[in-house]
């Protein structure tokens, strides 16, 4: 691997200052200025120039403060981005086509949720938490499991479970099957 890239002058001072605005030696030390901001009010007669210097110093630290922040949500929006993908990349039954989901658009992101959302709904007809599916084969992959669920003995996926549970004197009750609504009308 190569060596480690050293972080650029700005860099190296916005994590720094992304730090301490976010301490509670910031908090305090705006606190702090508000309340010596206010006692010499009177000095002034609280006069316009009096409020424009608060005005003025809050406005101008807001407006850094925004890209600063904004900067900082980049950077480790990026980061977190590269650690899922690093995890969707580890697992052989997860689907590479979201890797990079974020730089879809809109619109195909509301496609991908459909497929989502339909895997949602068959792992909720299965009372079973433990199972997943692919985008790529959801119906087929439920029904096979479904059918390997049926013919098998023994061998459920809650079987390991189950085991354990026993051996800790511990018992869980069964999933209900889903009721059928329009069989009961």
């Amino acid at each position: 691997m190569s060596e480690k890239k050293k972080p650029s002058v700005f860099e190296r001072f916005s994590d720094k200052m992304t730090q301490f605005t976010g301490s509670s030696y910031a908090f305090i030390s705006a606190v702090l200025i508000v309340i010596i901001w206010a006692a010499s009010g009177p000095l002034f007669n609280f006069s316009e120039t009096w409020q424009l210097v608060i005005n003025t110093g809050t406005t101008i630290i807001t407006f850094l403060m925004v890209f600063l922040i904004q900067k900082t949500q980049n950077k480790d929006s990026k980061a977190i981005h590269l650690k899922l993908n690093e995890l969707l990349a580890s697992n052989s039954k997860a689907s590479n086509r979201i890797v990079d989901v974020e730089d879809l658009s809109e619109e195909e992101i509301d496609r991908l949720r459909e497929y989502y959302c339909k895997i949602s709904d068959l792992a909720a007809q299965d009372n079973d938490i433990h199972k997943s599916h692919s985008i790529d084969a959801a119906e087929s992959l439920h029904k096979f499991k479904s059918n390997k669920r049926d013919t098998s003995s023994g061998s459920s996926p809650n079987h390991r479970q189950r085991t354990r549970d026993t051996s800790t004197k511990k018992t869980r009750p069964k999933p209900k099957p889903p009721v059928d609504k329009n069989a009961e009308q």
